[in-house]
């Protein structure tokens, strides 16, 4: 009964009162931290409300997505993720075409995916470490200026769409996320305030360096006190 693991991963129990495009950039934003996110598929009509596909290029990166992710309160609702019955499913079911497609060409898919997944299944922390620690050491390398340590992190070069929630799903992944603040006025910043200095330096070294879109690489400081 299991479904085969897939690129694709299938999200459903989404909060369908989010606009499109606003649920796109913010399912591209918590996604991308686990790997290439290739597309994302999020149709408003009446057969796909509430439901959406995020495509990765690496079956490892779908399946850390799946494992990390699985009851996350997006918007409020506990995302519920599995994988995507096949790749031609998701196409089908937004266009209705390719439905008839030869079904031997599914098997030696659904074979070679088996194969990977097994392969990717056998270190699925040490692929979590890779995604998560990839910020931090291209920021070593080009270090943004900072000030001393404190609970309050500052964020700068930040996309013009960011919202308070796309920037929560972000760090309410670290111990201590108390709040996100942002500026009236300014898009292009913002503070993010932690319980405790030790846990604010986690978040800041993790995430530095994240690209919310693929243009913008987030710069996190210390805040000034």
């Amino acid at each position: 009964m299991d479904i085969r693991p897939n690129h694709t991963i299938y999200i459903n129990n989404i909060n369908d009162k989010i606009k499109k495009e606003e649920l796109k950039r913010s399912l591209y934003a918590l996604f991308s931290q686990f790997g290439h996110v290739m597309g994302i598929v999020a149709l408003k009509t009446m057969k796909m409300r509430g439901q959406a596909f995020v495509i990765f290029k690496e079956l490892g990166s779908a399946t850390n997505a799946l494992r990390q992710l699985q009851g996350f309160p997006f918007y409020s609702k506990p995302m519920r993720i599995q994988y995507a019955k096949t790749d031609s499913d998701v196409i089908s079911k937004i266009r209705g075409t390719f439905g008839d497609k030869d079904k031997k060409k599914d098997k030696k898919k659904a074979k070679i995916q088996e194969q990977a997944s097994n392969a990717a299944n056998k270190k699925p922390v040490q692929a979590i470490q890779i995604t998560t620690s990839q910020p931090s050491s291209s920021s070593q390398s080009q270090q943004v200026p900072d000030n001393p340590p404190n609970y309050i992190l500052f964020l700068n070069n930040l996309p013009e769409e960011t919202n308070e929630m796309m920037l929560s799903m972000l760090f309410n992944q670290f111990p201590g996320f108390k709040e996100v603040r942002l500026v009236p006025g300014r898009h292009d910043i913002a503070f993010v305030e932690f319980e405790a200095e030790g846990q604010a330096g986690s978040a800041r070294d993790a995430l530095q360096g994240f690209k919310i879109t693929p243009s913008h690489a987030m710069k996190i400081t210390y805040a000034k006190k």
